[in-house]
């Protein structure tokens, strides 16, 4: 039999960390986010800012997003059962969609409160004091968003990866509404300060709607990004030979958890405990490389026809 050494006997691949081990990063941007609205509330009534405001209620859709991540999070972590044979980590992807629906609605309020603010102006006031606990806010913000993408990302996590990503894009509308506060205050013209509202508003919506396409395309069954795809073909370039190949690889992740099923092609002849062995070996090697990976494996003999027509598709195919 081809393929490489497995494992020495008792050795197991990497446990991953359990999924409400994540819990406490969801926290994290809830406690983040209350303070952060705190501070941009603050700084909206010191200086009479739409901006300031479109801002501060940029921050409260953090503070629902948020909430929402950590009840996906503590459904996800629920094991396989009767009715979900397959666990529960696509409810992610949901966390992820009513997060991008959410920026939606307050994007909608954002434009309408500028278009009132345009229509009649108000002068800013005390914007010094209004802009450091303005910039105070977005540095937390930044802290945490900088924290659960690279947490979301190292874990599999769809929903931290999404609440990072938007606490990211509140810092970047932060710093927008800031520069724009400064030269309303610098030129007079108190028009622009609805116009940066506007334009904030603009922004994350394009922002949610890219979450939206993102979690529903997640929840279509996408399969697994090209670089996994390589990783478990270079496994199973391992273990192909005179006498044993490969078809029929299929990928999906649901969440943090990934799913690899290929079809071997062995000699018709084998008997079942050859067969079994080698696809055993497959599995561990695949998991190893790929943790988080529910393998399957169906063993075909090569030289029957039926074993190349059984299956019309190949992820090989979509791997240059």
């Amino acid at each position: 039999m081809t393929g490489p050494v497995p494992p020495p006997e008792g050795s197991e691949p990497p446990v991953p960390e359990p999924p409400d081990s994540l819990l406490r990063f969801a926290w994290l941007s809830v406690a983040a986010a209350i303070v952060t609205i705190g501070l941009k509330t603050v700084a909206w009534l010191l200086t009479d800012s739409v901006g300031l405001l479109s801002d501060a209620a940029e921050s409260l859709v953090n503070l629902v997003a948020a909430v929402v991540t950590l009840i996906a999070l503590r459904v996800a972590a629920r094991p396989a059962d009767a009715g979900h044979h397959f666990g529960h980590g696509k409810a992610e992807y949901f966390s992820a969609a009513v997060e991008g629906l959410m920026i939606f609605v307050a994007a909608g309020v954002i434009l309408v409160m500028a278009v009132g603010r345009f229509l009649d102006p108000v002068p800013l006031e005390n914007v010094g004091v209004g802009l450091v606990v303005c910039v105070l806010a977005s540095v937390v913000n930044g802290v945490v968003g900088l924290l659960l993408i690279r947490t979301g990302r190292a874990r599999g996590s769809a929903a931290l990866l999404a609440d990072g990503k938007h606490l990211m894009t509140d810092v970047w509308t932060s710093v927008g509404v800031v520069v724009g506060v400064l030269l309303v205050a610098v030129t007079g013209l108190d028009r622009l300060d609805p116009v940066i509202a506007a334009a904030v508003g603009v922004n994350i919506m394009v922002t949610g709607a890219g979450l939206v396409h993102r979690s529903l395309n997640a929840l279509l069954d996408s399969a697994l990004p090209p670089e996994d795809t390589r990783t478990v073909l270079t496994v199973l370039e391992g273990f192909r030979g005179p006498h044993v190949d490969f078809h029929a690889l299929q990928t999906r992740e649901s969440g943090q958890y990934r799913f690899v099923s290929v079809h071997l092609l062995v000699p018709g002849d084998w008997h079942v405990q050859r067969s079994h062995d080698l696809a055993e070996e497959v599995e561990a090697a695949i998991r190893l490389a790929l943790p988080r990976t529910t393998v399957q494996t169906h063993i075909e003999p090569r030289e029957d026809t039926r074993s190349y027509s059984d299956h019309p598709y190949d992820a090989r195919d979509d791997i240059p």
